[in-house]
């Protein structure tokens, strides 16, 4: 164990992808034991074989329709209207937006990218600075893993046996609040740095209705997503299928952003995204396995406990560790692995599984924004030419903001769970 564990962090210090690093630790450890050794392609194989996980490629087919079929454009004008005589409109418009489209992507890799590549060209040429934009682009992206459909929250079901129809209620109000901090974080940045608003009034309500009207066909998707589980019209994996009808009936037939010339190239986009997102579960899958063997789930528990019997503070404990590791893990694989353990440590202080589970992929999801190698950070730098260093510095009063809503939500459990135990 004490090899694979070395080859672990070598690998995770040369920069080696997160799935060839669980994959390459597991196999050493596979090879110590050679009677296993069959066992390591057995599980990958078996940890795809679940009809819910069918949910994830249905889900990334839709957001990929959705983000192609002028579901964007139609969602900004709408955000414009309602933010845009903020001061720093065009950046509250991102924070709105992204509110909007993560209904419809579910990743915040995909939403951040989605921003970075539309809206923060625009901020550029508007006299914001590159880091800011960068940051936004970036920060609002943690809507998209709490808003359902989150494919977060669809795994984290799916590994502990958790209702995904609760997770996604439970993801609804936590998306409002941090949608909320991230508006007031960019109006206090953006007034001390004289950003000014898109349009000097707030538009009329009749044209916000319009531009609403507009866009109805795009905010009718997670309405139906939720009425449909509600009332079991759906299963998880039906409602992905669902979704992913929807989103080329309306891209293809009703807002015409794409022909039928453009659905190979769709497909082959979400076939790639689908990929590496399964490929990630099928090496995280082998290494938990690994854990299993060792009984770390076990000591893990009895080192918790043992450090503190006072459910808050472990808590707390459990969150900033969580912070710190997923900023140096990807976020799925920080999710697939831990999600099964601290499940464990979590419900026997009395903690509520959707509850728990909202925090855990918001608390991944803000380690994917931070150094040295958080992946949203990386995603978006990339696309913006933004530096490692002007990012961090611009991100830190939306870290403080992140971090505050997580620590809301984790002291005030009823934000997350009232939902779900009102409807279910």
């Amino acid at each position: 164990m004490l090899l694979t564990a070395a080859i672990f962090f070598l690998l995770l210090v040369l920069g080696v992808p997160i799935a060839f690093v669980l994959l390459g630790a597991s196999v050493v450890y596979f090879v110590e034991n050679p009677m296993m050794t069959s066992i390591v392609a057995q599980r990958m194989s078996s940890s795809l074989e679940s009809f819910p996980l069918l949910a994830v490629p249905f889900f990334v087919v839709a957001g990929v329709a959705m983000a192609r079929g002028g579901i964007a454009q139609r969602l900004y004008d709408f955000a414009g209207g309602l933010v845009g005589h903020w001061h720093g409109g065009l950046a509250q418009v991102a924070v709105m937006n992204s509110l909007f489209l993560g209904a419809m992507s579910g990743s915040s890799n995909a939403d951040a990218a989605i921003d970075a590549r539309t809206i923060a060209p625009i901020m550029r040429r508007q006299g914001y600075s590159n880091g800011f934009a960068s940051v936004v682009s970036a920060a609002s992206g943690a809507i998209a893993p709490i808003m359902p459909p989150s494919i977060g929250l669809i795994i984290y079901g799916l590994l502990t046996n958790t209702s995904i129809g609760k997770l996604f209620l439970g993801g609804i109000v936590p998306a409002f609040l941090i949608t909320v901090a991230l508006l007031v974080t960019v109006r206090l940045v953006a007034r001390r740095r004289g950003y000014r608003p898109m349009t000097e009034q707030r538009l009329p309500a009749r044209q916000i209705a319009v531009l609403g009207r507009a866009a109805l066909w795009a905010l009718a998707m997670p309405v139906l997503l939720i009425v449909g589980l509600r009332f079991g019209w759906f299963t998880p994996t039906e409602l992905g299928a669902f979704a992913a009808l929807y989103a080329f009936f309306v891209g293809l037939l009703i807002y015409r952003g794409f022909g039928w010339r453009d659905v190979y190239a769709l497909l082959r986009e979400a076939a790639h995204t689908t990929a590496s997102v399964l490929f990630i579960v099928t090496a995280a899958a082998v290494f938990s396995l690994i854990l299993a063997l060792e009984q770390v789930p076990q000591q893990l528990l009895g080192g918790l406990l043992s450090l503190t019997d006072n459910r808050h503070l472990l808590l707390i404990i459990i969150l900033m560790a969580l912070l710190v590791l997923g900023a140096v893990l990807e976020g799925l694989a920080l999710l697939v692995i831990l999600a099964p353990l601290l499940l464990e440590a979590t419900r026997s202080i009395g903690i509520d599984p959707v509850h728990f589970g909202v925090l855990l992929v918001f608390n991944t999801t803000i380690g994917s924004m931070t150094p040295p190698v958080g992946t949203v950070l990386y995603t978006v730098c990339a696309i913006t030419k933004c530096s490692i260093e002007e990012f961090t510095v611009e991100f830190i009063p939306f870290f403080i903001a992140l971090v505050s809503v997580l620590l809301l939500l984790a002291f005030v459990p009823g934000l997350v769970t009232f939902l779900p135990n009102l409807v279910f």
